[in-house]
């Protein structure tokens, strides 16, 4: 029995001297992926790029170096984890987020806020979830089990940021819509849902991204005033009525004690000098609570000195400026603001764990952005990334003004 061969599928295509040249389907889609990649490298932000990989590089060391503490810490008379135990499995939450960040960057634009609102809405149901299906640690229900621990509001930042941008764009077509009304609504929706699991700290961060957005949008002055307002209004509320902040508030305005949290990071941060002590050779940390996440800070001072903290101040900030300066020529309303909204979420995330650390704010219970442990947030971060670097993709061959210092020097 005779068997016929399966054609080839051949694909012609014209060259550029008048020729004609025949290949196969395969050669042809790995030229064309080959090409899109080509086209990503060339339109991403490279320099962004290479801020966040070392921030997650610092990450991987950091973790390092607070795992032994958090490690002892944490063992028991039946069950002792080695040394490295968290360091292990931070690296293999940081491989699942740089391919999330990847395939999140290399979405067109449209793709990326479409994903974005999506994920938006399926983290708000989830949030709704939280109180009735998640489990609850240190009295604090924050994670819903699906086969692995997620921890819905981690995931909710990056689409909140890209969700709340697209709704107040929507008044370059129609200046009429309420976008400040929805976006105020959608707003108290997820604060509501934060502060019943109870998390203050994640509703004040969302509180300041849609701020940023709303100011950003053109927001009206007398409008700012009020919510600065109502903002204030919201705090004095919470100490009032919320357990949760009055106890945060409380122990920040008192100072805490010796072996308050916060007094302890900041002792651990000061322990190792202006050039720390060097890679687990710090004492303090083996009695600070959270060392690998909250307080990670801290043990970057003791063992690594208070330069390599400066160090990472400066490199977050360098983050924001770079965004800015590539937003500058941008007309697009929705890319400014999905971009700054993004920003805002990461950098004001740090800060707020770099003053805590430094007894400058309340107590959060906030990680350090690409730094910290962790398996939800450090996924969500390296997510929110991707679509950072997605939003903010643009062609170098498009002719753009250029950013100029002096304009906004003169008088």
């Amino acid at each position: 029995m005779s068997t016929t061969p399966t054609p080839t599928r051949l694909v012609t295509t014209t060259m550029p001297e008048g020729g004609v040249r025949v290949v196969g389907h395969g050669a042809r889609f790995r030229r064309s992926r080959r090409s899109e990649l080509l086209i990503w490298w060339r339109e991403i932000d490279r320099m962004l790029l290479g801020l966040i990989l070392f921030l997650v590089v610092i990450g991987a060391i950091a973790v390092a170096a607070a795992s032994p503490a958090s490690a002892r810490r944490l063992s028991t008379s039946t069950k002792s984890l080695g040394d490295l135990y968290f360091f292990w499995i931070h690296l293999r939450w940081v491989m699942v987020g740089l391919i999330a960040m990847f395939f999140a960057s290399v979405l067109p634009k449209e793709a990326a806020r479409r994903g974005a609102i999506i994920l938006a809405g399926a983290m708000i149901l989830a949030l709704v979830l939280v109180p009735l299906l998640g489990s609850e640690v240190k009295g604090a229900k924050r994670w819903l089990w699906i086969g692995f621990s997620l921890q819905p509001s981690e995931f909710l930042k990056p689409g909140f940021a890209i969700a709340i941008a697209w709704i107040l764009s929507w008044r370059v077509r129609d200046p009429n819509i309420p976008v400040i009304g929805i976006t105020i609504g959608i707003m108290v929706l997820v604060g509501m849902l934060l502060m019943a699991q109870p998390d203050f700290g994640s509703t004040v961060l969302f509180g300041g991204v849609w701020f940023v957005l709303a100011l950003l949008s053109g927001l009206p002055i007398t409008r700012v005033l009020w919510c600065m307002g109502l903002g204030v209004v919201g705090v004095i509320a919470a100490y009032l009525f919320y357990p949760n902040a009055t106890n945060r508030i409380d122990s920040f305005i008192s100072g805490g004690s010796e072996f308050d949290q916060v007094d302890l990071a900041m002792r651990t941060l000061l322990n190792g000098g202006w050039s720390g002590t060097g890679l687990w050779l710090g004492s303090r940390k083996n009695s600070l609570p959270e060392a690998h996440t909250d307080y990670i800070f801290s043990v970057i001072g003791e063992e690594f000195g208070l330069v390599a903290c400066g160090v990472v101040v400066v490199v977050y900030c360098v983050i924001a400026l770079r965004v800015l300066i590539r937003l500058l020529d941008e007309e697009d309303l929705f890319t400014i603001l999905a971009a700054a909204g993004l920003t805002a979420q990461l950098v004001g995330q740090a800060f707020i764990n770099i003053l805590v650390n430094l007894q400058l704010f309340p107590s959060k219970g906030m990680t350090l952005p690409l730094i910290s442990y962790g398996g939800s947030s450090t996924i969500a971060l390296l997510a929110g990334v991707g679509l950072l670097l997605a939003i903010t993709r643009r062609n170098p061959y498009l002719s753009r003004e250029k950013f100029d210092l002096s304009e906004f020097t003169r008088k």
